[in-house]
């Protein structure tokens, strides 16, 4: 099916697990008729949507469409963006029946300023994002996208990656970390981190994690925390404050005293490594994508139901100390 005189013809794993299975296969002299019925082999091969079959039903139509955000920053102990960037996915489960036709409008500069010259009208106010570095399925129909900027696809059955892409301007920042730490000879430290969330007061962080570097020798430590708690984690020479849930526009403290094992040889400067962070946002984007619309069009005219989410994560979230 997928060979011509020993040169693949396609390799697609959609098609490939219509033939290539698990199950145990049929005798021939056995009477009992098949359940399932043949996949049209020429069809999916040939045919012009070899990632989805035809056939397919479903007693509710839906589409499920997640926006995922990962958040990189290397940020100064002041405070200033060293670097930043963000990188995303957008990821969909498609319970469709028949055939159908998406297509999906985004807020980004390029596709609605070619969408305001295909109207005849200015565009509307609003943020407007510039994606970067953007890679799509084969479903997607890149002649439309060429011509006119708009995402349009037949899409495959089930889960499927739909594009990934890159922003490297205007990312806003989920959290600023203020850290101050002081060496108090060559036995103390005093270490304190202000953590401010930048985003909307409704929305709130899951999953807060903030590891403070320190040096190998560390004994004892003391914490006082706003919120949360916090540990000395002895393999990883850092304090790990965990916050379970944090509200948008709060900010919470952490401050902690560290006795150090008095050393005899020369005292070597300590390296301070930058403190990470770990997060996830949900309903947030650091890079202000949103979704304009999403519309399906089939031939037999049958209702949808559409679910947009986001979600903002922490990729390396790193603050110098």
């Amino acid at each position: 099916m997928i060979m011509d005189f020993g040169y693949p013809q396609n390799l697609s794993p959609e098609i490939l697990k219509l033939y290539i299975t698990q199950e145990g296969v049929r005798s021939p002299f056995s009477s009992k008729a098949s359940d399932k019925p043949v996949p049209n082999a020429t069809l999916q091969v040939t045919g012009a949507v070899g990632w989805r079959r035809e056939g397919l039903m479903y007693k509710k139509n839906e589409v499920f469409l997640d926006i995922v955000e990962s958040v990189n920053l290397l940020m100064s102990s002041k405070g200033s963006v060293l670097r930043c960037d963000v990188t995303g996915k957008i990821l969909m489960k498609c319970f469709l029946s028949g055939m159908p036709d998406l297509k999906l409008g985004l807020n980004d500069k390029i596709g609605l300023e070619k969408e305001a010259q295909l109207k005849s009208r200015p565009t509307k106010s609003g943020k407007t994002i510039e994606l970067d570095d953007v890679t799509f399925h084969q479903c997607v129909n890149l002649t439309r996208f060429n011509s006119e900027k708009t995402v349009s696809f037949v899409p495959p059955d089930g889960e499927f990656e739909l594009m990934k892409y890159r922003i490297t301007e205007g990312v806003n920042l989920p959290f600023r970390v203020l850290p101050t730490i002081k060496e108090l000879g060559r036995t103390r430290m005093e270490i304190n981190v202000k953590v401010k969330s930048v985003f909307g007061a409704k929305m709130f962080a899951l999953g807060v994690v903030v590891k403070v570097p320190v040096p190998k020798q560390t004994a004892k430590t003391s914490f006082q925390t706003t919120s949360g708690k916090a540990k000395y984690n002895a393999s990883i020479d850092s304090l790990v404050w965990k916050i379970r849930k944090f509200p948008g526009q709060t900010e919470a403290t952490m401050s902690a005293e560290v006795e150090l094992i008095s050393t005899m040889g020369e005292k070597k400067s300590w390296n301070r490594p930058p403190i990470q962070m770990e997060f996830q946002v949900p309903m947030f984007t650091a890079s202000g994508l949103r979704v304009r619309f999403l519309k399906v069009w089939e031939k037999s005219g049958y209702n949808t139901v559409e679910w947009v989410r986001y979600i903002t994560r922490a990729g390396s979230y790193e603050i110098r100390c």
